[in-house]
């Protein structure tokens, strides 16, 4: 289930009674939402009544007396609302002191205002830190993903850090010793690729212009000037983490433990130096990691831009060649979508079971450009027989697939590319081109052999650099490997073992699927930014240059020194001085670090470390469930073999965050969404100029801005911090998905006014001088709406608490929202207006207290989820006697313990059968068109002489106050008057509302016909042009759906029309 809707509330503070309306739901899963919260429900709908015969059925809402205008032909612009923007707002607080709470309080709830100076205070208060010396209360360790150091905050951090933050203030909130550890990730290719980029754009000049070391000191001065920006945004966002221990995985200590984790595992045999195949980015001149590698769709034929080439190259078809077979007039028909790697092709591969090829195998193919024999293998695993000419072409130094043939069946691996993606001297004779100039040049030689056969479109999926938009090559690379078949093994059974526990336990299908099945881990890349790899070739002065490939020239080792030392005893006839080392030039995956980060960040490998010993393991690993590889699996498999021990008990897996339509955020689609626009609120237009300020072609940046003009056509409206993080975190429920509509984020912008309201409404009835009881526990005065009201506060604070537990932030979320806004705001409020207005103290004492209570707990309760409103309303209320909590962070978070005894669920029934009565008579108001401001007279029949006397004790001035009614209560032997409306609540209740005296029939029914008739001329007139002969060539076919949707529309408007006329007609009659 979703969590909590938004509803459409104003801006007003609690709403009078006779202009108090509830917003009904749109979805029925809401529906049902607010009927578990006990919220006055949709009525069965009015019915006509009269004296001179029996009652009818229950007729259909009066709402059709007011049917909603036919839809309007395209081209008629829907006005829209403006977007809110962030005002201008002078934090006038010295950084770290206490916000001046002695200022009036403002009129409205404004985000910019209520979030300046919290943050500051807090974290100078020491409210963030973790105490390791603390060992008398339990323990909740969790570590931040780190975000790249180049990055700003986008969706997915705001999601992963909305949930984190709100995990960290609930266990603090509940006694616990917290750490939230902080870190951003060094970003071993973007944060190259942004150095790179400013150099040549502001010198002139590349690294291999500055030399290595040059070049490295230069991303330290960036990393220090601009580093900084995404814990900025962190710290905007309200994210409570201990920054006393911020780290950086390539500070010191971080990095003298990337080392001793590569030296371990090489000691226990689980690295190794090994030529296989990589994704290789040519642009970057690197391999990269799977995640770094962007799934690029194509439909069919393509043109795209190739960094390093001239023009557009043609992608998405599947080009047919034959292979002559040798010393015959016989071809074998191959296709392929990359052609210029048949320059590498060792063998032609056919199934065993093909008869087709049964006579050809053993035999030798002859390639056209450079005469080479391709022998003809049967490969079962490789080849589909059923599936085009059952045929395939080997490759196996250039695709995965065709590596895992070449080495059953014992092939040449042939590398045909340099590392700039040139044609190398095995792709003679077109050595020295450019990969796609060499496509086109091959296509072109073999047509003019007459082998080229066929070219056609072929939907595929092009792999695609992140960083450099390259198009990614399989290469065989010698590389250092990282063995994972062992480690995988432990990773799963710390999962069946229940050390290790997913959340949600879906998870686990996909963790033992990859983990059964994972290869080894590459771990090098040809970068100069990151951890440069603890490995050193081993030469002998005067003897020949020792080959790279081979693992055994190579000693790891901590230090240059340490590495001397192992050379010294692994060649223990040679003269040390003749003995010379070289490092290894690459550096380490960026993952690589990133597994260590649960215990590098705590000291390790000094188990001795304060922190390791006190913080180690982790409680709970908190991610988008999209590294679940990459990172969470990495880190299981090197935590317990490099510590023992699982890294951290826990892990849940949030959802990704996706725009209000389920599609991916993705600039080409115009939808990506920065948080602080959310927060802060943005135009359209200036929407539009930060796409226009990125990289997108002229096509891709029309689409993206016709998308943003749907989705936001006058742009975002500012929503504040609280706002956003409750939404994202009440949206956790969805599943895999987030689809993120800005226009709830918005409703919750709204929630936090109808808080900032019903905090000031309390503060005016409290008075100056109010003193809270010493404690929440009941006096034994309270009234039945008292009582009421704290027990739905027990059931809210008793399903929080379950949600937190089972990170179930969607139901928590739905508990606070809907007792805040339906129950406390909707109903007590209201209900206590009248008693409040007397004047009298000893008669509102009770209102007051219980009011107090209701506000307190239900500020802690949102705490986690809405830090700064909270805090800022808390400072605000008085305190209980012996209180000494000085801010809201640091006090007891509401536990069902403290509340339990206020429940009470007949009285909770009986309240809602009054709701139901209220609604339902408001809903016959807004049916027959009655001014809020009207006071009505209603009649409830009532079956059972228990509701009688129930109501007739005072529950019917409830209905009073909130349905502005004179209320009289029938018991079933008694009629209402002539000239009633009825109602069926359920079958033992019935609403009879008088309209005699409130409506003119004649005048009502007089208006209906005449927009009946003017509905009629329109359905004819459209009616009309569709009929016309030329009407379905001519006319575009979404035009024709458009039209189709307004006809029945119009129909269904009649019928309403109809429906409302009879109703009036009869009700006429009646009198």
């Amino acid at each position: 289930m979703e969590g909590p809707p938004p509803k459409s509330e104003g801006s007003d503070a609690p709403t009078t009674s006779t202009t108090q309306s509830t917003t009904e739901q749109s979805q029925p899963q809401q529906q049902q939402q607010q009927q578990q919260q006990q919220q006055p429900q949709s009525q069965p709908q009015p019915k006509a009544k009269s004296a001179k015969a029996p009652k009818a059925k229950a007729a259909k809402a009066p709402k059709e007396a007011k049917p909603k205008p036919a839809p309007k032909a395209k081209g008629d612009a829907k006005p829209q609302p403006e977007i809110r923007l962030k005002k201008e707002f002078i934090n006038t607080t010295p950084a770290g002191e206490k916000k001046d709470m002695s200022q009036p309080m403002l009129t409205a709830y404004d985000p910019p205002a209520v979030e300046a100076a919290w943050y500051d205070w807090w974290n100078a208060q020491g409210f963030f830190k973790a105490d390791e010396t603390d060992t008398t209360r339990e323990k909740f360790v969790i570590m931040i993903p780190p975000p790249n150091v180049t990055g700003s905050l986008h969706m997915g951090h705001a999601l992963t850090n909305s949930i984190q933050d709100a995990l960290c203030r609930w266990h603090r909130m509940s006694g616990r010793n917290v750490l939230w550890m902080p870190g951003t990730d060094h970003a071993g290719i973007a944060t190259q690729v942004v150095v790179e980029k400013k150099l040549q754009r502001e010198r002139g000049i590349t690294r291999h212009d500055l030399g290595r070391e040059a070049f490295v000191n230069e991303v330290w001065k960036w990393k220090d000037q601009y580093g900084n920006r995404i814990k900025e945004q962190l710290k905007r966002l309200g994210s409570s983490l201990d920054w006393s221990r911020e780290c950086f995985t390539m500070d010191e200590k971080l990095s003298k433990a990337v080392v001793e984790a590569f030296v371990r595992l090489y000691d226990q045999g689980l690295i190794y130096r090994g030529v296989r195949l990589v994704n290789w980015c040519s642009a970057l001149k690197t391999a990269i990691s799977d995640i770094e590698v962007d799934k690029k769709e194509l439909a069919g034929r393509t043109l795209l831009p190739v960094p390093g080439h001239d023009g557009k190259y043609e992608f998405g078809v599947l080009v047919s060649f034959a292979y002559k077979v040798e010393e015959t007039d016989e071809e074998i028909i191959i296709a392929t979508t990359r052609i210029e790697t048949m320059l590498g092709d060792t063998a032609v591969a056919v199934h065993p079971d093909d008869q087709r090829y049964t006579h050809l195998h053993g035999k030798f193919l002859k390639h056209p450009f450079n005469g080479r024999r391709i022998p003809i293998i049967t490969d079962g695993t490789l080849v589909d027989m059923t599936f085009g000419t059952g045929a395939v072409k080997v490759t196996p130094a250039h695709d995965p697939n065709d590596y895992d043939c070449g080495k059953r069946n014992n092939l040449e691996f042939i590398n045909i590319f340099d590392d700039d993606g040139a044609i190398n001297e095995n792709g003679a004779p077109f050595q020295g081109m450019k990969r796609f100039d060499a496509r086109n040049a091959i296509m072109k030689a073999l047509e003019e052999k007459g082998l080229l056969k066929e070219v056609k479109d072929n939907p595929m999926v092009l792999p695609v650099c992140s960083r450099s938009k390259d198009v990614i090559e399989p290469r065989l690379k010698p590389q250092w490997w990282v063995v994972c078949q062992g480690m995988a093994s432990e990773a799963l059974a710390a999962a069946k073992d229940g050390r290790l526990e997913f959340i949600p336990a879906s998870h686990n299908t996909i963790w033992n699927s990859w983990l059964n099945n994972c290869h080894d881990w590459c771990v090098s890349r040809q970068l100069w930014w990151g951890h440069r790899i603890p490995a050193y070739l081993v030469t002998i002065e005067g003897k020949e240059q020792p080959d790279g490939d081979n693992q055994s020239n190579w000693v790891i080792a901590r230090s240059h020194e340490e590495a001397m030392e192992k050379a010294i005893l692994q060649h223990p006839d040679v003269d040390p001085s003749k003995i010379k080392l070289e490092q290894d030039p690459d550096v380490l995956d960026t993952w690589f670090s990133s597994g260590l980060f649960p215990f590098s960040t705590l000291g390790w490998p000094n188990v001795e470390s304060p922190d390791y010993k006190a913080f180690y393991p982790n409680a709970l690993l908190e991610t988008g469930h999209d590294i679940i590889f990459f990172w969470v699996a990495r880190m299981v498999m090197m935590g317990i073999t490099l510590t023992g021990q699982v890294p951290f008990s826990q892990v849940y897996l949030h959802a990704m965050v996706r725009d209000a339509h389920g599609r991916k955020m993705s600039k080409s689609l115009g939808n990506v969404i920065d948080p602080i626009d959310v927060t802060e609120g943005i135009k359209l237009e200036d929407m539009q100029h930060g796409l226009e300020q990125g990289n997108l072609d002229l096509a891709e940046l029309a689409k993206a801005k016709a998308g943003q003009q749907k989705d936001f056509p006058k742009g975002i409206s500012e929503c504040g911090t609280d706002a956003m993080r409750f939404a994202l975190c009440a949206y956790t429920s969805q599943g895999r998905d987030v689809n993120l509509d800005i226009d709830r984020v918005v409703g919750y912008r709204n929630f936090c006014n109808k808080i900032w309201n019903a905090t000031k409404f309390a503060l005016m009835n409290l008075g100056d001088h109010f003193k809270p009881n010493a404690n929440a526990a009941l006096t034994g005065k309270e009234r039945p709406m008292e009582k009421w009201i704290l027990s739905r506060l027990s059931h809210a604070i008793i399903q929080a608490d379950e949600a937190w537990r089972a990170y179930d932030f969607s139901k928590a979320t739905t508990a606070i929202h809907s007792f805040w806004l339906y129950e406390l705001c909707d109903v007590y409020l209201e209900a206590i207006k009248p008693l409040m207005r007397s004047g009298d103290p000893d008669a509102c004492r009770g209102s007051q207290d219980t009011l107090y209570t209701c506000i307190e707990m239900g500020l802690r309760l949102l705490h986690p989820f809405m830090p700064f409103v909270t805090e800022e309303l808390w400072q605000r209320i008085p305190r209980r006697e012996g209180s000494q909590e000085v801010s809201i962070m640091t006090c007891q978070y509401p536990a069902p313990a403290q509340v339990e005894t206020w429940r009470d669920e007949q009285l909770e029934n009986t309240v809602k059968l009054t709701l139901e009565i209220t609604r339902a008579t408001r809903a016959m108001r807004d049916g027959y068109g009655i001014k809020p401001g009207v006071r009505l007279q209603v009649f409830i029949t009532l079956k059972t002489d228990e509701l009688v006397a129930t109501f007739q004790s005072g529950f019917s001035n409830l209905i009073d106050v909130l349905a502005c009614a004179d209320v009289i209560i029938l018991p079933k032997t008694k009629e209402a008057p002539e000239g009633c409306a009825i109602n069926v609540v359920n079958e033992n209740c019935e609403i009879n509302l008088q309209l005699k005296g409130l409506i003119d029939f004649a005048v009502e029914i007089k208006k209906l016909e005449k927009n009946k008739e003017k509905t009629l001329q329109q359905l004819e007139a459209l009616q009309k042009k569709m009929q016309a002969k030329d009407y379905e060539t001519k006319v575009p076919k979404n035009v024709q759906l458009s039209n189709d949707e307004r006809v029945i529309k119009m129909k269904q408007e009649i019928e309403a029309l109809d429906a409302a006329i009879l109703r009036y007609q009869k009700l006429s009659a009646s009198n």
